[in-house]
């Protein structure tokens, strides 16, 4: 199962337009997350809707933050990207007359979905303000060095 990274690119885009001296485009947010423009458009569509970002086209344009980081949470940018899995796909479903196989998933299911509850609780309760004072301690020297 190939994963998705979307929430960790877009955290990781949205704390640099927060320093960005102005808008970025798609081609230098994609250039950053080493992947292409278009995908930084298709992930960011949600985040336009949802009211976090805003794209200026032309000369000077490109995407800004439109809501502050301390108003937007992980949960709001889980659900911005389409809320992708979180976990790995754990269920096996192939001999689903099996017994065995049947109590196991049902097993592996709800204990994925406590976790899953667990896990948006906590999204819920951190800011992309906190992540973003997290990279200001480490690039003082006061936590590890940020890497790129």
């Amino acid at each position: 199962m190939r994963t998705d990274s979307r929430m960790s690119r877009t955290l990781h885009a949205l704390i640099h337009m927060e320093r960005a001296d102005g808008p970025l485009t798609s081609e230098a947010l994609a250039e950053m997350l080493a992947t292409n423009a278009v995908v930084v458009r298709r992930m960011f569509g949600g985040l336009r809707d949802a009211g976090y970002v805003q794209s200026e086209k032309g000369h000077g344009g490109g995407w800004v933050l439109a809501t502050p980081l301390e108003e937007i949470t992980l949960l709001d940018v889980y659900r911005a990207v389409g809320e992708p899995p979180l976990f790995s796909h754990l269920v096996s479903e192939d001999r689903p007359e099996c017994l065995i196989e049947r109590a196991v998933n049902a097993h592996l299911s709800a204990t994925l979905r406590d976790a899953q509850s667990a896990l948006l609780a906590k999204f819920e309760k951190v800011t992309l303000a906190m992540l973003s004072s997290g990279f200001k301690e480490a690039s003082t020297g006061k936590g590890k060095s940020p890497q790129r």
